[in-house]
């Protein structure tokens, strides 16, 4: 009997040092599921991330209008008709794209509110045994964020299920296309900032002759520098520095866009009908082809949208892409191309 209760007493002795330890990972989960649920429902904090995702998401989609018609005319405008055809070419690049495709459809597919290349891959790993490492393990659920829902045996989704998971071939082939997009997304973020403060600076020298190019290089430079060095002190600081500026920028091309549209041309608003994105590549052949390497710096940074769903929640991504940035853009790139329909040898400056 004193061995059964000195037993009974080492064992909850034990017990009792399980719970201690215990404790702080149940804390430390409530903190890791708690913000998640507040991003979701709170509609003051959906409308503040909202605003902060501007600084942080659509500063690539926004600096688009600075090279995109250049790039996509760089020997001139021949035919205004071309112009148009670009246009509508450009729009539904935007409306099929970053609209339909990524803030409808991609974005609800995020990983608990984690988006990327790999949130994808881990939630596929999930509901499917296609992985190296196993991570299917329901007792996650009560440490982490961490959910696993269950569908039907004759969805589409099992089915799905099986045909991977019957494949080897496919398993390894998905797991290349994850490492593939993945750099192809460390790719984009080494390039964009280089392209996009470059541009952006290049504006200083377009009516001062005497500032020459290197100038404009060493201050691109500078600016990056300087960018880089605050960026380490995380992104809840960094995008309410830039937030306001971004928010600023797209109201200003959105305006100037109207703008242009009510003094130069308001004609080139048919371009919303699809028929001139079929005539453009009738009538441009070969160069309306080559001409798409152009248009695509439209949708450069539209992977941003589900990459940084770490930062935001879905809802915020979609409101102030839906009522900011999506219109601001459809005005800006209407507005370049009704001023260049009638300054057509100024479409480096545009």
């Amino acid at each position: 009997m004193a061995t059964d209760e000195g037993t009974d007493n080492k064992l909850g002795r034990v017990w009792v040092l399980d719970q201690q330890f215990d404790q702080p990972m149940d804390e430390e989960a409530k903190k890791l599921r708690n913000p998640y649920n507040e991003k979701k429902f709170s509609t003051l904090m959906v409308m503040q991330l909202a605003f902060q995702s501007l600084g942080v998401v659509y500063g690539d989609l926004g600096t688009s209008p600075l090279y995109v018609f250049y790039n996509t005319f760089p020997n001139g405008i021949s035919d205004p008709e071309d112009l148009v055809g670009a246009l509508s070419v450009i729009i539904y690049s935007l409306t099929l794209i970053p609209l339909l495709k990524y803030v409808f459809i991609v974005c609800r597919a995020n990983d608990n509110g984690q988006g990327g290349t790999f949130a994808l891959y881990s939630l596929l790993c999930r509901y499917a045994n296609i992985k190296a490492i196993p991570n299917q393990d329901h007792t996650d659920e009560t440490v982490t964020t961490y959910s696993h829902s269950t569908f039907g045996e004759q969805s589409f989704a099992a089915r799905t299920k099986t045909w991977l998971e019957g494949q080897a071939i496919l398993k390894n082939t998905l797991l290349i296309l994850v490492l593939v997009g993945s750099s192809m997304v460390i790719g984009d973020g080494i390039l964009t900032p280089a392209i996009s403060v470059l541009s952006a600076v290049g504006g200083i020298n377009v009516r001062r002759s005497e500032i020459s190019n290197d100038v404009v290089v060493l201050v691109a430079v500078v600016m990056l520098v300087l960018l880089f060095t605050v960026q380490h002190h995380g992104t809840d600081k960094v995008v309410w520095l830039f937030a306001p500026i971004v928010l600023l920028w797209f109201l200003l091309i959105g305006g100037i866009g109207l703008f242009n549209i009510w003094k130069y041309d308001s004609t080139v608003l048919k371009a919303f009908s699809p028929m001139y994105v079929y005539r453009f590549f009738k009538r441009g052949g070969k160069d309306g082809w080559t001409s798409l390497g152009g248009i695509m710096l439209t949708i450069t940074g539209t992977e941003a949208l589900f990459a940084d769903l770490s930062h935001f929640p879905v809802p915020s991504i979609q409101i102030a892409f839906t009522s900011v940035v999506f219109p601001c853009l459809l005005l800006a790139y209407s507005g370049q191309a009704a001023y260049l329909m009638k300054n057509s040898d100024n479409v480096l400056n545009v």
